[in-house]
């Protein structure tokens, strides 16, 4: 075991500080419902921000990219756009505080701001985005307890540890049963403090990380110094054709087959799917999980704007110093990291944790380790944290027990928190790999989300039965579509989404509008662009004054802008450790003109 006394002793005080923050914050958690759930919407932006950033830097995904990195190399920078990462752009542009502005808790509790109360499908529009967040909840819980699982499987050999568990544990149920070792510590604190305490888990973590991964591109530059990488030709060339074109025969031939397995050999097609579900995706605005919930929880709709863009700043080129600092060291050394799963194939998500535990020295390997357990932490935390807000707030509170006293909705907060972490680890048994629960999760199910939050924002007609109508037939469409068809769920997308489009549009018109007191309410409050000219009309006619919203064309630009600078912070570390010098300068060129840019048309224009 590659671990020694320093590392297990960084990695104990970690868990031990953990326990420490839940029980500190135990008590400010009690205060009230929105203390614990929302951190009492007084936590400042840059703190929110750093908890978001930190939330989205965990195990799997980084296992992932680190996969992706080692395979593709840098046109590995584009395949994230599955999520699409670059949804935190449009969110930090105008999404971000027209959501805020509702000053609701849940993103259930925010259709009552769009669509009202009463009316035909509104308790149904309001079940089934309960019904989304959960099932995209557990399916985050399943794919970091797996991600875990396999990554403390190859630090802590189960023969090191078999003689003091008391049970037999089959050998393909190792991973499940460290999974299961670590979730409950990041389940304790969480559940304990509330809002508070994950964030504050989320800074000491994002310390942690910030230094392991500097680390590793230390490490990765002096292992470099001198030699050159054994990689296909186009591997360090982030720009693509029509077909991948990366042979990896002669090098490493699996990866070819991972290659074909992906179903990215056709990169412009893949490319192309990849753009047009992300830009639906990103106007429908934040999927209804913790990077929703701190939104929600930021004081006031500027600060959710700042919020939202320092999340792109501070993530990025720290965590991709990681990944191509891991992938350098595993090119290098490819023959010497062991990288087959239990049944003999090679596991290219293999690479992070074997990597690590053979290149990094004590004292950095403990440092690292504790950044990605905490990386899982907080993850699993945040997201929980938000299934806790939805059964509490929109099942308990408005169905069950409305008059429920603070002690009463403190201690549900408790048992339902438990109830989460036991089906999210139910459900982590019965996957494959982390791959395929985030194709799942990006390509099918989202999929069926797109349409109808689509058009909440942008079409005054919308009403809450063609929500219900559009996101039951895009859920129930993507539950369905592994049993009746194989290949990448990106691909499904497209059908998925006018299937959910076609539940929108003819729910719709089977239901009255809106109430006109709610859409005008909405309209002015939240103030969205788009197909809104009825509803300004008579908005205009209460206040002469209004002004309607005729930013699109500047919030498209700035939202390209945004794109390619966060591209710019994604390839900046990959051109710095490869040692790629004449690209680097020109990318901070490019980078520093638009930081210029959106100084004036997009931070000097904040507004509540």
């Amino acid at each position: 075991m590659k671990l020694q006394l320093i590392d297990v002793l960084i990695i104990t005080l970690y868990l031990g500080t953990m326990i420490f923050i839940g029980f500190w914050y135990r008590k400010k958690a009690k205060q009230n419902k929105e203390s614990y759930m929302m951190g009492g919407k007084s936590l400042p932006w840059y703190k929110l921000g750093l908890s978001d950033a930190s939330d989205m830097f965990d195990i799997s995904g980084t296992m992932w990219m680190v996969a992706l990195c080692f395979v593709y190399g840098l046109k590995s920078i584009w395949i994230p756009w599955l999520w699409p990462v670059f949804n935190q752009v449009f969110m930090m542009m105008f999404l971000s505080k027209w959501l805020r502005r509702s000053n609701a808790n849940t993103g259930a509790e925010w259709l009552q701001t769009r669509f009202g109360s009463v009316g035909k499908g509104v308790k149904g529009s309001h079940v089934v985005v309960i019904a989304f967040a959960l099932i995209s909840c557990f399916g985050f819980l399943a794919y970091g307890f797996i991600g875990l699982g396999k990554f403390m499987e190859i630090f802590i050999p189960w023969e090191y540890v078999k003689a003091y568990v008391p049970f037999e544990v089959p050998a393909h149920y190792v991973p499940h049963f460290y999974g299961i070792l670590f979730t409950l510590f990041a389940m304790f604190y969480s559940i304990l403090g509330g809002m508070h305490s994950i964030v504050l888990g989320d800074m000491i973590k994002y310390a942690f990380m910030t230094v392991g991964c500097i680390a590793i591109a230390v490490i990765a530059m002096t292992h470099l110094q001198g030699h050159t990488l054994n990689v296909p030709k186009g591997w360090d060339d982030p720009f693509f054709s029509w077909k991948l074109d990366l042979d990896w025969s002669k090098i490493a031939a699996d990866a070819n087959k991972k290659i074909a397995d992906d179903g990215f050999s056709l990169f412009g097609i893949f490319f192309g799917m990849m753009l047009l579900k992300g830009v639906f995706a990103s106007l429908a605005g934040p999927a209804p999980n913790y990077d929703m919930q701190k939104v929600l929880s930021t004081r006031s709709p500027k600060d959710a704007s700042k919020m939202t863009g320092f999340v792109s700043i501070i993530l990025l080129p720290i965590r991709y110093s990681m990944v191509i600092g891991l992938t350098v060291l595993a090119l290098l050394y490819y023959n010497q990291i062991y990288l087959k799963g239990p049944d003999g194939v090679t596991d290219f998500e293999r690479i992070l944790p074997a990597t690590i535990n053979n290149f990094l020295p004590v004292g950095i390997l403990g440092i690292v380790l504790t950044g990605l357990l905490g990386a899982f932490m907080g993850t699993f935390s945040g997201t929980l944290n938000a299934a806790q807000a939805y059964i509490v707030n929109d099942i308990y509170l408005k169905y069950i027990n409305p008059a429920a006293s603070t002690k009463k909705i403190i201690n549900m907060n408790y048992i339902v928190g438990v109830a989460v972490v036991t089906i999210g680890v139910v459900l982590g048994f019965f996957a494959n790999n982390v791959n395929d629960i985030l194709q799942w999760i990006v390509g099918g199910l989202y999929g069926g989300y797109v349409a109808a939050n689509c058009l909440k924002w942008y079409w005054w007609r919308f009403n809450a039965n063609g929500f219900f109508w559009g996101m039951a037939v895009g859920i129930g469409a993507a539950l369905l579509m592994p049993y009746v068809t194989s290949g990448l769920p990106l691909y499904w997308w497209p059908l998925l989404f006018l299937l959910s489009l076609a539940g929108c549009i003819i729910g719709t018109y089977a239901a009255p509008p809106t109430e006109e007191k709610t859409l005008k309410h909405f309209y002015s409050t939240v103030r969205p662009w788009g197909f809104w000219k009825p509803i300004h009309e008579l908005v205009v006619l209460d206040d002469p004054g209004f002004q309607a919203n005729k930013r699109f064309k500047l919030d498209m630009f700035n939202v390209v802008l945004g794109i390619i600078a966060q591209l710019c912070l994604t390839i900046l570390p990959m051109y710095f450790i490869l040692g790629m010098h004449t690209p680097l300068f020109a990318t901070i060129a490019v980078l520093a003109v638009i930081v210029i840019i959106l100084k004036r048309t997009w931070w000097n224009k904040l507004e509540d």
